[in-house]
């Protein structure tokens, strides 16, 4: 592997929707057109709340909720930065061949595009991306572990604890500093 696909991670630990917001809100001050981030997480790990609190560090147009039923929104910038593409992929099953359907690789040059359940269907839209891996403790009391998501609403961020890996991939994020993240 060479050097501009190496991969590195940084991991974060969010105790509640509000940090996970937060950082989403850090990952933001990040980010420029032709990012491509993608997010992994069971149902109801924080993936939307992650993505919410991206849109406001970019600074987008209208309410950051999970894209489940209509596959893709975009919000584009009141900042005048790139617009936010939020994308669930969860109901594609064919991989890029369906993504391709959505136009993702035309609008990535000008956006920043956010795919949940991104891993594993649209890794060859670009060299460069953030795999973003959302984990949350199992068991306990359950308190607070509602999955908004399943059952159609948003995918809050339940208030436990999620362990956050950040992993860059290729040139582009081969020197970049993702230490504002642990903030």
């Amino acid at each position: 592997m060479n050097p501009a696909q190496e991969r590195t991670a940084v991991t974060v630990t969010a105790e509640t929707a509000e940090q996970m917001r937060a950082l989403g809100t850090r990952l933001a001050g990040l980010l420029r057109a032709g990012d491509l981030v993608l997010l992994t997480g069971e149902l109801g790990a924080g993936k939307t709340t992650l993505t919410r609190g991206l849109g406001e560090g970019l600074g987008v147009r209208g309410a950051v909720t999970s894209p489940t039923f209509v596959i893709a929104r975009v919000h584009p910038s009141l900042a005048g930065g790139p617009p936010l593409v939020h994308v669930d992929a969860y109901r594609l099953s064919g991989g890029l061949d369906e993504m391709e359907d959505l136009d993702l690789d035309v609008s990535l040059p000008e956006s920043v595009v956010v795919v949940e359940w991104g891993e594993g269907r649209v890794e060859e839209l670009a060299e460069d991306r953030l795999h973003v891996v959302i984990e949350r403790a199992l068991g306990g009391d359950g308190s607070g572990a509602v999955d908004d998501a399943a059952a159609g609403g948003t995918d809050d961020g339940a208030e436990d604890v999620r362990t956050v890996t950040v992993t860059r991939v290729g040139a582009r994020w081969a020197d970049a500093d993702l230490s504002a993240l642990r903030a």
